[in-house]
């Protein structure tokens, strides 16, 4: 039992219960010490009068009974008067076994009386039996008086089992009442010998020993019993015994011990007769006399305990009562201090502190003194640990506020450092763009592209430090975007771009004000996918317009996630929590977690059926629009509309499928005859560096690979052999010509469309993921 983590009210109470129980018990133990004898007394007069009187009657009928049963097996006829004292006996039988079954009997027996009254109703049960072997002279003279003596003993052990009374005077008194009734029983059984022997002339085989023994016993338990009667009792029996009856039986008693054994009987019949009646009667007398006067005195000797017995209960009962209440008092006092601390603590842990950094991150002043009161609870133990706790909530609450400046401070950190590098980024990406357009060699521009790519994704991870700082980044759209491009802007950010498909994508667009959060949310994952995949495998994207927003789906094929691992993702994914720096290997799914939170976007991460993870990403209804239409025609943009803000269509669409537009302007009626300024002509002569107009495409900046003037490039010296292709660039030479032929299907229908100088073409841009071929491309 660990009692260190009961509460501290059951520990005050186990602390007041346990003494006031051992206090109650040890009261009722006492009260019941001295209630017990108190009941002994009183349950004295019941015994006598349901057990001592009627089992005494039943003795003196029993004696009587043996007597004539001895003289009739003595004879040869039977005895009338037999038969009658037989009637006698039954009926003072039937009178004890009614009171010994009567309840207030019982209840004031023991345990030990109750078994010696059930012997005795045992042996009284077989008297019916010896009276038919008495009948029958199955016995003889010994034997029947053996067969009454048997049932007088069980009811003189009854008898004793009745003298347990507490008091010594008292019980000692009752045993020797009890030892003078076994004297005259011994009485009984040599008067009972000696009629048998009387009326048959003589004494049969051992009837004299018997008869010799019986005298010596019963002189012997008169001297003992008489010794332990008391003084004024004792008294009265000597008187009794000096009586003549007395000295004639006693006289004729010495003349039966030294009679002949064989011979008749010494002593007149109707001479013993008189004198063993007369002192029966007057002993049974004197018994019946002693017995009334203990009862009498025992009953105010227990109305006497009673007394002092209730005195003390009623003491120990008000020292019990107080003791209770002043430890009720004393245990509610205190467990109301120690509960008004706990109390006091968890608020401040639950609700004060959590409110005040929650103000403080709200940017609110905060007093320190008025958070965090005094706290009050007198000046003992416990008041010295409340205003302990009082310096642990202000210290509590100091250190919140300390590190709330903190982190503060650290995101102006984060969100200084991060505006700088965007700012040196975006300064980086307007010089690539103005060195890739006046860039003429393929390597030399692929080169470029790469550096681009680099940049874009540098431009990322330093949004990402805004978003840890807090703040929104500044990349903005005012229209629309379409979902298409939106995506592929996304996978132009990704290091592993060349293993991303998008596997369909239903049309739709993207509010502007959301374009840039998305696209870095969905770069986050796109990344985490390519990460977490082995390098050989693909990663498909696809999306679909659902009952409410949109939905994308980023699945990957690698070893995938454990539930515990995917429930924990989602709950962070879906709280938006706090940054924290231990979890700084998690850090794409807080980026993701607070740019999803900042235009309800849900996102969830989910095992999928290739073993991989599916990152499934649900834009709401109120930012998806429907798909924005094509951009203008080519041919009528101005030189102004490269301008950087559009670097999301120019990377997005480089390399990939373009959506088809119809012919616009004056492009739909008629082709210019000579190619525009600055487009490289089919002879492949000197041009100007070219506009942005000429290299967009449904309204997106597109850059056309440009090579110098056949007069231009020195000539080389090698033999036109083909040098060996490495496999990347195998394949970034069928990704662009894969683009070119698309762009060309794309303007058929424009015959105006710039012409690209032959040569091998350039390796498309890292920057924009070059997709596999579809279907239809494979088959053209």
């Amino acid at each position: 039992m660990r009692t260190r983590d009961w509460p501290i009210r059951s520990k005050l109470t186990a602390l007041v219960v346990v003494p006031v129980t051992a206090l109650l018990a040890l009261w009722i133990f006492a009260t019941t010490l001295t209630f017990g004898p108190a009941l002994d007394l009183l349950s004295a007069r019941t015994l006598l009068y349901d057990l001592g009187r009627p089992g005494e009657v039943v003795v003196t009928e029993l004696q009587r009974e043996r007597r004539l049963s001895v003289v009739q097996l003595a004879g040869t006829t039977r005895l009338p008067v037999l038969a009658e004292q037989r009637e006698r006996t039954d009926r003072a039988i039937a009178e004890l076994r009614r009171r010994v079954d009567g309840e207030a009997l019982r209840d004031a027996a023991n345990d030990a009386l109750e078994a010696r009254i059930d012997h005795l109703v045992t042996a009284l049960a077989a008297l019916p039996a010896g009276r038919t072997f008495i009948d029958d002279r199955s016995l003889d003279r010994s034997g029947a008086v053996g067969l009454y003596s048997g049932m007088v003993t069980a009811a003189f052990q009854a008898f004793s089992a009745m003298a347990t009374l507490n008091d010594p005077d008292l019980n000692r008194q009752a045993l020797a009442l009890t030892a003078l009734g076994r004297s005259r029983e011994l009485l009984g059984q040599g008067d009972a010998l000696l009629a048998g022997a009387l009326s048959a002339g003589r004494f049969a085989e051992g009837e004299h020993t018997q008869l010799v023994q019986a005298i010596g016993n019963q002189r012997w338990l008169t001297d003992s019993a008489v010794a332990d009667l008391p003084a004024a009792d004792r008294a009265a029996y000597q008187r009794l015994a000096e009586g003549e009856a007395f000295t004639r039986l006693r006289t004729m008693q010495d003349a039966l011990v030294v009679a002949n054994r064989s011979g008749r009987p010494p002593v007149d019949a109707a001479a013993w007769q008189t004198s063993h009646d007369a002192v029966q009667q007057q002993l049974r007398d004197f018994e019946l006399a002693e017995a009334d006067g203990l009862t009498d005195r025992s009953v105010p000797m227990a109305v006497r305990i009673l007394a002092r017995l209730a005195a003390a209960g009623v003491l120990g009962l008000v020292a019990v009562v107080v003791s209770v209440l002043v430890a009720l008092r004393l245990g509610r006092t205190l467990a109301q201090r120690l509960t008004g601390v706990r109390t006091a603590a968890l608020e401040l842990a639950e609700h004060r502190l959590p409110d005040v950094v929650a103000r403080l991150r709200r940017g609110e002043q905060v007093d320190v003194a008025r958070e965090a009161p005094p706290l009050e609870y007198g000046h003992d133990e416990i008041g010295e640990v409340g205003r302990a706790f009082t310096e642990v909530q202000r210290t509590a609450v100091q250190a919140a506020v300390d590190e709330v400046a903190l982190r503060r401070g650290l995101n102006e950190v984060f969100l200084n450092i991060a505006r700088r590098s965007q700012s040196l980024v975006h300064r980086q990406l307007h010089l690539l763009d103005r060195m890739e357009r006046r860039a003429e060699d393929p390597d030399e521009l692929a080169e470029l592209f790469q550096v681009d790519h680099l940049a874009t994704r540098l431009r990322r991870h330093a949004e990402d430090l805004v978003i840890l700082a807090g703040s929104a980044p500044g990349r903005g759209w005012r229209n629309p975007v379409a979902m298409v491009d939106l995506i592929r802007g996304a996978i132009s950010e990704v290091e592993a771009y060349d293993r991303v498909d998008i596997a369909g994508a239903q049309p739709a667009g993207v509010l502007g004000r959301a374009v840039g959060d998305v696209i870095h949310l969905l770069a986050e994952l796109v990344e985490n996918a390519t990460a977490f995949s082995p390098p050989d495998t693909r990663v498909t994207v696809t999306g679909e317009r659902v009952a409410n927003g949109y939905a994308l789906e980023i699945t990957d094929q690698g070893l995938g996630m454990s539930a515990a691992a995917l429930e924990t993702a989602n709950t962070r994914l879906a709280s938006s929590p706090e940054f924290d720096p231990a979890q700084s290997a998690r850090l794409g799914l807080f980026v993701v977690a607070r740019l999803a939170a900042r235009h309800g976007v849900r996102v969830r991460l989910r095992s999928s059926e290739q073993g991989g993870v599916t990152a499934v990403v649900l834009i709401p209804a109120g930012l998806v629009t429907a798909e924005p239409p094509a951009g203008p025609d080519p041919a009528t943009l101005p030189a102004a509309s490269a301008d950087p803000a559009r670097r999301l269509a120019r990377t997005a669409r480089r390399g990939a499928v373009p959506r088809t537009r119809p012919p616009t302007g004056p492009r739909a009626v008629a082709a210019p005859s000579a190619p525009p300024t600055g487009v490289p002509t089919s002879g492949g002569g000197p041009v100007d560096g070219g506009s942005a107009a000429d290299d967009e495409l449904d309204g997106l900046p597109r850059r056309v690979r440009r090579r110098t003037p056949a007069a231009a490039q020195p000539r080389s010296t090698v033999a036109d052999t083909p040098a060996p292709r490495s496999p990347e660039e195998v394949r970034r030479v069928m990704a662009a010509l894969q683009a070119g032929t698309a762009r060309g299907r794309a303007t058929v229908t424009t015959p105006a469309a710039p012409a690209v100088p032959p040569g091998p073409a350039a390796p498309a841009s890292p920057a924009t993921p070059p997709e596999p071929p579809t279907a239809t491309e494979r088959d053209a």
